[in-house]
């Protein structure tokens, strides 16, 4: 870290690991970070959720499908569907996780909703604090706010987003933006502070409140050494980063400092998986997960072609040595040979959860392979995923 990041990570720490004798007392009848594995699943598994726009469909059939793996996530015993902030990218629909997300309350009871993540540095702290205080009040108990400092996007719209001539301006400043989002969700500034008399509503300004637990994200060392450092939960994008995948986890758990939020480290990874009855069908879906990848990196970004487009695309070498390295890192197969891939990710990594995404063409190919996955765990959906508080949640419809 550089002398500015440490002084803005110090910041951030006193945010975080305030005085216990001074903060507020929330009641925890749960747990609101550790999930629970289910069936035969050696961690807690949970949905990352792109709302992957296919070739041939549309944002509004996209966000429908979401609405439909969050109720079969929740039926099956999945812990948590967080949905990712995107920019100016045709195949994906979620550009305001948030609005996805108070939909997605509205639809389901139990499961963990939250953001995997909202990109920090593109947005003023007391509003995400606003947003995530709406959130925590429409589902009490049972919403996640993981952050990232990467753009989300292309550095035009990055610079768009963030009326900035300079991408660094927002991601340099991310400790200092953590540690301000964090006192504005606890309504707790300092006295002299020239925010003491803002106050984020929905919040504790209006009596007593939860509030939802903040995770980082991240691809790289930066967010694991600070997650480490505050003792938050950390969420490593393994599924387009998985070279990094070790090394960010060591980093995480070597630094780790026990706080009011963990007493031991708690990580997730994000990993592609897709399972189908055929393992040829699963390995087609997955190929037009990786042209869309393809397209995405040298520029073409546009919907997630369908899987016969995929297979007759002229690939350059270049790219075909992309897609094989994509497609080694894509979970695929048949549900067995699912379960056996994720087994073995969890034990090289070590991770405390496994986090799903399927970013292929079809909505139906996705829901099938949820549901395939849960059917090789044996997973039930016994128990409620947000805990004893996600009962006062919304109501599913």
């Amino acid at each position: 870290m550089s002398d500015q990041t440490q002084d803005t990570a110090t910041d951030a720490t006193a945010a975080v690991r305030r005085d216990d004798a001074s903060a507020p007392v929330r009641p925890a009848p749960h747990d609101p970070v550790r999930g629970t594995a289910r069936g035969t699943a050696p961690v807690p598994l949970s949905v990352l959720d792109l709302v992957t726009v296919g070739q041939g469909s549309t944002a509004s059939r996209a966000l429908a499908t979401s609405v439909e793996i969050a109720r079969l996530a929740e039926a099956r015993g999945y812990h948590r569907h967080w949905v990712a902030e995107h920019h100016s990218m045709p195949g994906v629909a979620s550009s305001s996780p948030a609005v996805i997300l108070a939909h997605l309350a509205a639809h389901t009871s139990r499961i963990r909703l939250g953001s995997g993540g909202v990109m920090l540095p593109n947005h003023a702290p007391l509003v995400v604090a606003e947003q995530f205080g709406t959130l925590e009040a429409l589902a009490p108990g049972r919403v996640d706010l993981g952050l990232g400092r990467a753009p989300g996007t292309d550095g035009a719209t990055a610079a768009a987003l963030r009326r900035a001539d300079r991408l660094d301006e927002g991601a340099d400043e991310f400790p200092q933006q953590l540690a301000e989002l964090i006192r504005f969700l606890d309504d707790d500034f300092p006295d002299g502070h020239p925010y003491a008399r803002i106050h984020a509503v929905p919040g504790p300004v209006q009596g007593p409140a939860g509030r939802p637990p903040v995770w980082l994200l991240g691809s790289s060392g930066f967010s694991a050494r600070l997650a480490g450092t505050l003792g938050l939960p950390f969420a490593f994008a393994h599924h387009f980063s998985a070279r990094n995948t070790i090394p960010a986890l060591d980093l995480y758990r070597s630094s780790f400092r026990p706080s009011a939020v963990l007493d031991e480290p708690y990580a997730l990874i994000g990993v592609s998986a897709i399972a189908a009855d055929d393992p040829r069908e699963a390995r087609r879906q997955a190929l037009s997960g990786a042209l869309s990848m393809v397209r995405l990196r040298t520029g073409r970004p546009g919907l997630v072609p369908t899987p016969e487009e995929a297979e007759a695309y002229p690939y350059s070498p270049v790219e075909r040595d992309f897609v094989d390295g994509w497609l080694a890192n894509v979970v695929h197969g048949t549900p067995d040979e699912v379960r056996t891939g994720l087994d073995d990710l969890q034990k090289r990594t070590g991770a405390d959860e496994l986090m799903i995404t399927a970013s292929v063409h079809g909505g139906e190919a996705r829901l099938r392979s949820y549901e395939l996955i849960a059917d090789a765990y044996g997973m039930d959906g016994a128990g409620p995923s947000g805990g004893p508080a996600a009962e006062g949640g919304a109501a599913a419809s």
